[in-house]
């Protein structure tokens, strides 16, 4: 059986965030549990090796380069719907939310979250204008659509009319490599990143979404309140809209004990989540939060947001906040700090939560999913 993908976020180097993670977890364990399957795998750029994953792996590149609203256009509703024109596979799988309009081949969608439905104002125009009118067109066009949360699979539901039957909730997980520290790397992460004072850590793409104007405003208000030492780590690339950041970032009371990281290796990553005296991750709205069991499994404490699917993710195992409101999440931010036994709490909750999570069993409900579409896998 030949089966098409579309692994345009399995991006060359070491660039995987949350799509990517997702493309490339789920697909790696498909492919080797399915060796009687060939799975054409179709890129918009020149690939990485590393992404053939097995000898049933046939890679394509189609071009353009669809990293912009009209290239999307050009690239799925015409190279990747020629390509299925001409080799009709079983089924076409978009693990990015994506999918072209222009087939007949049966489509699993991936739809990570409809944050753009919400709060449309954090895209810029065009791409909004794209979301608008393909999305909604996309889910409805699918045979199957995958979310990767009971809170996204909802939001479709309302948002589009879907119903629920035609929806799977196939959830993230956290690698492996996710994992507790010994002291003494605790210690030399500190040394190393926070000039050996402890510090809260913020990980995620700097945009709108990820809610940081309010979380640098939180942690300046825990500092006035507490004077404490601590710091506050964010670590991720500058993705887009991030002005207001940092224009919040300049003008905050004690910007000295914020550092911005940039981009980390994934074992300093590790690093910093087991060293961190807690994560606080507050977005607005989050289809998932990938942060949170990543956190959890390092076995760092957890604040996040009392709001879309991060009550979910993070079960009973995070001091949840209200994002739209800086006093709520400085709260959080004290209560972590001053109540040892409420960290530890959090931790041994945390360590409970992530055993709900794992990318093998993503990777079977994904293939489940595969499988009702094609009907013949």
């Amino acid at each position: 059986m030949h089966l098409a993908v579309n692994t345009r976020f399995l991006l060359p180097g070491d660039q995987l965030e949350g799509i990517g993670r997702f493309t490339f977890e789920t697909l790696r364990r498909m492919v080797a549990a399915h060796p009687e399957h060939t799975f054409h795998f179709l890129f918009d750029r020149p690939y990485d090796a590393r992404y053939l994953f097995g000898p049933n792996v046939v890679p394509h590149v189609l071009f353009p380069p669809a990293r912009h609203p009209f290239l999307f256009v050009a690239w799925f509703e015409g190279a990747v719907a020629a390509w299925l024109r001409r080799h009709r596979p079983a089924v076409f799988l978009s693990p990015d939310g994506f999918t072209t309009l222009n087939t007949h081949v049966p489509r699993v969608t991936v739809m990570h979250d409809l944050a753009f439905e919400h709060f449309p104002q954090d895209v810029g125009l065009v791409q909004r204008k794209y979301y608008h009118f393909f999305a909604p067109r996309f889910a409805r066009a699918s045979q199957r659509v995958v979310a990767v949360s009971e809170a996204t699979r909802q939001d479709l539901v309302r948002t589009y009319g879907l119903p629920e039957s035609r929806i799977s909730v196939v959830y993230n997980a956290a690698d492996a490599r996710f994992r507790p520290q010994p002291a003494a790397v605790q210690q030399a992460t500190r040394d190393r990143f926070s000039a050996g004072k402890p510090y809260f850590l913020f990980v995620g793409a700097l945009q709108p979404r990820k809610n940081l104007v309010n979380l640098l405003r939180a942690f300046d208000a825990f500092k006035a309140q507490t004077g404490a030492a601590t710091k506050l780590l964010i670590v991720g690339r500058t993705a887009w809209k991030a002005g207001p950041m940092f224009d919040t970032y300049q003008h905050l009371r004690f910007r000295h004990d914020v550092h911005l990281t940039g981009r980390v290796q994934d074992d300093e990553l590790v690093q910093l989540y087991a060293a961190a005296l807690g994560t606080a991750y507050v977005p607005y709205f989050e289809g998932f939060g990938i942060p949170i069991i990543e956190a959890q499994a390092c076995g760092s404490p957890v604040i996040t947001s009392n709001c879309s699917s991060l009550p979910e993710v993070a079960g009973d195992a995070a001091c949840l906040v209200d994002p739209f409101q800086v006093e709520s999440i400085a709260a959080g931010l004290q209560q972590v700090h001053e109540d040892p036994a409420y960290r530890a709490a959090l931790v041994e909750r945390g360590f409970r939560n992530v055993q709900r999570f794992s990318w093998d069993q993503s990777a079977q409900a994904l293939w489940e999913a595969v499988s009702l579409v094609s009907g013949k896998l």
